[in-house]
Order: structure tokens, then sequence, then C-alpha cells
């Protein structure tokens, strides 16, 4: 169980760089409590693995005193036989040390594992639950560091930390109680150089624990970078615009940062540890001196001075580690806290206690919708979002009074310039977001009385950029439907337009598509993405320019499939090409955030307003 002073900062890679929330943080009270109630489901475990510990930590001591029995009886006294019986018990204690590290390692990985999984778990659980407003601020590559290496520097508090704390106390209270036995005075001696290892522990420990956290922040902004960069839309990006020079000084920038920190973790662990060991050499020679006078006069035996400076060798590594626990601590609780930050991040959309189930008619009704999208402070963490990041506070209202209502069977076109609101729109009916005032309600009741499942079941979208998994064409349709039959997948694919394509490729249903589908062209993902909305069959449809990468002949055609899906459902349509809208029941013309006007096409037309010109100007080019 010995490990080296500078262990935790060895093991512990990460940090938090110059974010001042970060570097000024402090540890929140009762932490510690909540880090002990992880360990509730390991309880059994976690008592086998302390009594492996402390039986192990005394089968180590043990063969210290049986030295002295063997040189001062056996050899001295000529009595082999008592010679060989000791060294066959010293032996026999070996064995047993050697099993019980066997079984403390088992239940080291079962309790380490376990936790990993719980807290990953509740982590990934928490975090596809948060608001999209929270992803649309969060940076990516600094998510799956809480998931990757904070969730494993947290592990270490139930696994190495706590060992390290137990075997450690456990050896210094056997080696001190031998030693004491032994020679009290020679005891005291060693004892009296204990404060030379609690100061300087104190000030590394602290020093170690704003390095640690740094080396996390700064290791979290590398990764988001390789992250963002190897993805396939971030690498087509910058060989499009050939910033190959300015990204590789970005990341050797990052790189440096990270390297820098790694340095001045490794000079003040080797720093500490040699003044450690120092402080050891000092004590040990001061044994052999004081010791081997009083052997010397025969004041004490040749086996008492081995034995003793047996037990001090194993003093100084236990108690080294007992002084440098605190860091050990600090380490850990600084991985637990940054895997807290982000579990307490609270979710801006939740079922209420008495939400129902969408039932009835399925009608989509805004009564006086007022929105502004949130403050960052409400939906994100600093630590979480650009290095380069502005806290923004709540700007104008994006929606202003929005009121409009769509029946089964109907279809609502929004349409107008870019930035009108149009997208915000459809976002309030599955409550990605949720209104500051007023009421969106589906299927007559408001939204935020329905269970999100439920609601998000009878709602189904296709937005402009259509997302697609690295998975199989057969995974990315039955997302929508998990229990789907593979003649339904060919149905679906028939409606969309690109049965023939699926039908062409050797892989055929199981062909893997690429990261988000870039294998395929913009149409082609665009069909699968109305496939799986097919496939689903909510009776609420959304359409955000789900036909904008199509040509104009597979956009009739796939029309057809969208008018067949409509039919008896609740459409809502965002169009841009206001050929596509002309049949529809009712045209809502959005402007910052109103309906400047509302009609059918025909009427429209003739009120000669926005939409007239709008028509217009897209006809005459």
């Amino acid at each position: 169980m010995m490990r080296g002073p500078g262990y935790a900062g060895v093991r512990m890679m990460g940090s938090l760089s110059t974010d001042p929330s970060i570097k000024n943080h402090e540890l929140p009270r009762g932490i510690t409590r909540r880090v002990m109630s992880y360990g509730a489901p390991f309880k059994g475990l976690i008592a086998v693995f302390l009594i492996t510990i402390v039986i192990g930590s005394a089968l180590a001591t043990a063969p210290a005193l049986l030295f002295r029995e063997i040189i001062d009886d056996g050899v001295l006294g000529g009595d082999v036989p008592l010679i060989i019986t000791l060294s066959l018990v010293v032996a026999g204690m070996a064995v047993l040390a050697a099993a019980f590290s066997v079984v403390e390692r088992w239940c080291s990985a079962r309790i380490g594992e376990g936790l990993i999984l719980h807290l990953r778990k509740q982590l990934f659980d928490h975090v596809q639950r948060m608001s999209v407003a929270f992803f649309s601020r969060s940076n990516t590559g600094k998510l799956v560091s809480r998931l990757q290496s904070d969730v494993a520097g947290a592990q270490q508090a139930f696994t190495s930390t706590l060992s390290s704390a137990v075997s450690n106390v456990s050896t210094l209270v056997f080696v001190v109680g031998a030693m004491l036995a032994l020679s009290w005075q020679l005891t005291l001696a060693a004892l009296v150089l204990l404060p030379l290892f609690m100061i300087p522990a104190r000030a590394v420990g602290k020093r170690l624990a704003g390095l640690t956290r740094n080396r996390m922040q700064e290791n979290a902004e590398m990764t988001s970078t390789m992250t963002e960069r190897f993805s396939v839309s971030g690498a087509l990006l910058v060989q499009l615009f050939g910033n190959h020079d300015a990204e590789n000084e970005r990341f050797a920038r990052q790189a440096g940062d990270v390297a820098e920190s790694g340095v001045k973790i490794a000079m003040t662990q080797r720093v500490f540890m040699t003044a450690m060991m120092l402080v050891a050499s000092l004590a040990t020679a001061m044994f052999y001196g004081f010791g081997g006078v009083a052997t010397a006069r025969e004041q004490m035996t040749l086996g008492t001075l081995t034995a003793l400076v047996a037990l001090l060798a194993r003093l100084y590594g236990p108690l080294m580690q007992v002084t440098n626990l605190r860091v050990d601590v600090m380490t850990a609780l600084v991985s637990f806290d940054r895997v807290f930050e982000v579990l307490d991040i609270p979710r801006a959309i939740t079922d209420r206690k008495d939400a129902v189930d969408v039932e009835g008619a399925v009608t989509v009704a805004f009564r006086d919708v007022w929105f502004t999208y949130p403050d960052a402070e409400a939906v994100s963490l600093p630590s979480l979002e650009p290095e380069a990041a502005v806290r923004e506070t709540a700007g104008q209202p994006v929606l202003r009074g929005v009121s409009f209502d769509a029946s089964p069977g109907q279809t609502v076109a929004l349409v107008g310039a870019s930035g009108g609101g149009k997208t915000t729109i459809t976002n309030m009916i599955a409550r990605l977001y949720d209104v500051d005032s007023g009421v969106v309600e589906v299927a007559g009741t408001d939204v935020r009385d329905l269970r999100l499942q439920s609601l998000r079941d009878s709602v189904g979208y296709v937005t402009q950029d259509a997302h697609l998994f690295h998975d199989t064409i057969a995974a990315n349709l039955r997302y929508a439907r998990p229990g789907a039959t593979e003649q339904e997948l060919w149905r679906v694919l028939e409606q969309s337009l690109v049965e023939d394509l699926v039908r062409r490729l050797p892989d055929g249903l199981d062909t893997v598509v690429g990261e988000r589908g870039y294998r395929l062209s913009g149409g082609e993902r665009q069909r699968f993405a109305i496939a799986r909305l097919l496939l689903k069959a909510p009776p609420v449809i959304v359409l955000d320019e789900a036909t904008a990468h199509l040509d104009s002949g597979s956009e009739h055609l796939v029309q057809q499939a969208l008018d067949v899906a409509r039919e008896g459902r609740t459409a809502i349509v965002i169009a841009h090409r206001l050929s596509t809208v002309r049949n529809a029941d009712q045209i809502l013309v959005v402007d910052g955030g109103q309906i400047v006007e509302r009609g059918t096409h025909e009427q429209l037309m003739t009120a000669g307003g926005r939409y007239a010109q709008l028509y217009s100007r897209q006809f005459t080019q």
C-alpha cells in the first residue's frame, strides 16, 4: 500500500485556468457528507475492503518483531530450529498478506468501477434532460471531460484515497506501538521530527489543489478544441478556410498550458518528496547512531536495533502519506465538486407533480405568448462555456403576444424574414422552452401541465439541419420507433424517396451513415429525417424548411409524401419558399416576434401587404 507523497498530484490530471470564478472557488460546505452518501450502496464491500487493509497492515508490521527474535535468540543464540520456524512464520505471513492484497484489490475495483458507473449514469441522465438553452451555451468538450476525467478523479475518494488513509493510519498505529514496546526513548525521538513533515505538507497541499484544478480546466479546453476540430463539420470548416496554422498555434498554446501545469505539479511534488526523504534519512542516521551506541554498551540487543530500524523504514513512508492525505482528499473533493457543479444545475424544463398525458384531439394553440431567451446565469455554468464567453443577460423579447390556433387536419405556415421568431414559436410546442407569459396549449391543455414524454411523443420535427447519428440507417430510423419492423422501414423509405438509394447500397439498411450523416448528401439526409418522422407518425408535425435541400423534382414528390403524412394531423410548417405553402389553411407572417399578417394565400395576396410583397419578390427573382 506504499505510495509516494506526490501520488495524488500525479494521478490527477486536470485543472481550471484563468476563470476567476474557478480559481477563487471554495469547496462548498457539506460536500464531504454528500460524497460519503455515494458509498452507501457499497457499504458491505467497503467494510470488507477496510478490514483487509487493516489486517494487511498488521501482517506487514509483524515480521519486524520476528526479526528481533531470529537475530537475538536464533542467530546469536545458535538455535537453528527457532530460525527455521520463525522464517516459515514470516513466509506464511507474506503469503497471507498477498492473499489479502488480492481481496483488497478486488473490493477496490468493484467499489471504484461501481461508483464511476453510478456517477456517469447520473451525469448523463441529468445532462441529456437539460434544456436546449443549456446546450446552446455549453462547450461539448468540457461536458465530456466532466463525464470522463472528473468522474474518474472522484472515484479515487473511495479507492486510492480511502485505501491510502486507512492503510497508512493503521500501519502507523501498529508500527508506533511496536516501536514503543521495543524502545520508547528512540520512538519519541523519531516522533519529535513530526512537525518537519506536517508544516510543508500543509503548504504543498494547498498549492497542489490549486494546480490540479487549473490542470483540469486546461485539459478540458484542449479536449474541447480537439472535439470540435476533429468532427466532420469542424474539420471541413478548417480546410475550407485554410486555417491550419492558426489552429496549430491555438492547440500548441493550450497544450503548452497543460505541459506547464504538469511541470509545476511535478516540481512541487519533487521538492516536497525530497524534503521528506531527507528528514527520513536523518532519522535513520539518528537511530543507527544512538541505537548503535546503546547496543555497543549492551543497553539494547542487536535484534532490537535491527527491528527498530526496519520499523522506522515503515514509519516515515506512511507518515509522509498521512501528512499528504490532505492533498489526496482535496484532489478527490475537487473532482467531486466539478461533478456536483453539473448535477446541481437546475433543469429548466421538468414535469409538474400532477402532469397528465396528451389525450383527445391534438390541437395546438398559442394564447398571447411572450418569450425572452433566459440569462446565461440561469441555464449554464461558466466553467462549461468557452473561455472568452460573455455572461449575457436577458435581452429583448423574442416573441411578443403570439396567438393562433391549429386543428387536426390543418396546416399552419409560418413565413417571414430570418430571425423573426418562427423557429422559436415551433420550439415552444414541444416545450423546449417555457413561455414567460401567456399559454401554449396542446390538445387543449397547457403544455406545462403535460408529461414531457407524452408531449414529445405527440410532436414530430424535421429541422432544417437534419441530424443523423453515427450509426446504421436502420438504427437512425428506429430512433423514432425502436420496435419498427423492417417492412415498416422500407415503407417510410419509399414514401420519402430514398428506398432506391438504400437498396443500391451494399449493406442496405445496415449501412453506416457517418458522423452527423456526412456520408450522405444534404438532400439525402433530409429525406432520411422525413422517413424518421413518417415512422414516428405523431399527431402534430413541425416542418422547419423540411424540403430546403431538395431539388425541385424531389421536392414535389416529397411534398406529396408529406401531404399524406399531414392528413388528419396538426401541421406547423416553416417555409422560405412560399410556393410550398400556398395550400396552407392559414399563413402567419412573423416579423420581430409578432404575427403581422394572417390568412390564406388568396386573402393575403388580395390584401397586398407584406406577404404579397415577399411572394412577388420571390417569383420575380
